[in-house]
């Protein structure tokens, strides 16, 4: 049984919990907050065995086998290293890092002290991902050669929106899961990454519209707002027809369509705890075979989506306040 201790009190590591609490392979056993009465009665609450006040405290407890990482993802860089630090493998939430050089010096941590790290990026470890590609290799609806997605939120009063300290705007936090999404069924061998976006009073992005040109002339159309709320839907558009992936953030269902708009075929998603069981099990199955990274979300791939975002940012001209230093 893998022992989890979690970083971080928030609305996500509640979700973590809840999760860890339906698994037989993996338990909740460490929370550690700034604050030791929030730590105390988020252990009490989710049947965890310690809690302590400050995230180092509990790095130091070698019960623990595996470190979430659930604070915001301008912290992620800080947290994430003294995590490697004390030797602990890590599931380090979306988005990673604020931008691609960080993630490369953590990755090359984790390598050299033989430690696991990866993304909890969830929409990675999903079986709903596998089904997705079966029903595209299986020709379908032909040769696709387009898709759009969205995910827009109605967010934007929200700390982790609105403050460049804590790398706010809805690319990090929401407009990442679209770009997921197209790099999951197209790939990443693209020729352009281009994009526009409206900006709040401190020029952090509310909104975005990005568009993806492959080399061999596919495209993705690509939305996300913290303004607005969509229908955040997938669509892989084909010569015989389409795809529709409901909810890019955490699969739904896929229903495939024909060239007269039919309904020919339809995909459940199996019953889950809460979607986040199958990254745990993730970096269960690496731990058990002491490798470094998962193959559903190869640190690779993470570099390349932060990449592609650190490119969107130059070209709406954001730098966040800890880039400046």
């Amino acid at each position: 049984m893998i022992r989890v201790g979690i970083i971080g009190a928030g609305k996500i590591a509640i979700n973590m919990a809840k999760t860890l609490q339906g698994m037989d392979t993996a338990e909740g056993y460490a929370i550690a907050a700034r604050d030791y009465d929030r730590a105390r009665a988020f252990a009490e609450e989710h049947g965890f065995e310690k809690a302590y006040g400050s995230y180092e405290e509990m790095l130091k407890d070698p019960q623990v086998d595996l470190v979430y990482v659930a604070t915001p993802h301008s912290h992620h860089y800080d947290h994430v290293k003294l995590s490697l630090e004390h030797g602990k493998h890590v599931l380090c939430e979306k988005a990673f890092t604020v931008n691609e050089a960080q993630a490369k010096e953590l990755f090359a941590m984790a390598k050299e002290k033989g430690l696991l790290l990866t993304e909890a990026i969830w929409t990675r470890y999903m079986p709903m991902r596998k089904t997705l590609n079966e029903v595209l290799a299986s020709g379908v609806i032909g040769t696709p050669y387009m898709l759009t997605a969205n995910l827009c939120y109605i967010i934007e009063a929200k700390d982790r929106i609105k403050k460049p300290e804590l790398a706010g705007g809805a690319l990090l936090d929401i407009g990442i899961y679209p770009l997921n999404f197209a790099s999951m069924v197209f790939g990443d061998d693209i020729e352009t990454i281009t994009g526009t976006a409206t900006f709040n009073e401190f020029g952090l992005d509310l909104q975005e519209n990005i568009t993806l040109i492959y080399k061999d002339g596919r495209m993705a159309a690509l939305s996300a707002s913290t303004r607005g709320l969509s229908d955040r839907r997938g669509i892989i558009y084909g010569d015989r027809g389409y795809i529709e992936t409901e909810n890019v953030n955490n699969c739904e269902g896929i229903k495939v369509f024909d060239t007269e708009r039919r309904l020919v075929a339809s995909y459940e998603t199996p019953k889950q705890i809460t979607g986040y069981e199958y990254e745990v099990e993730a970096c269960v199955h690496a731990i058990e075979n002491g490798e470094t990274e998962c193959p559903q979300m190869p640190h690779e791939e993470t570099l390349r989506m932060l990449r592609w975002m650190d490119e969107l940012r130059r070209q709406w001209g954001i730098v966040y306040p800890m880039e400046k230093n």
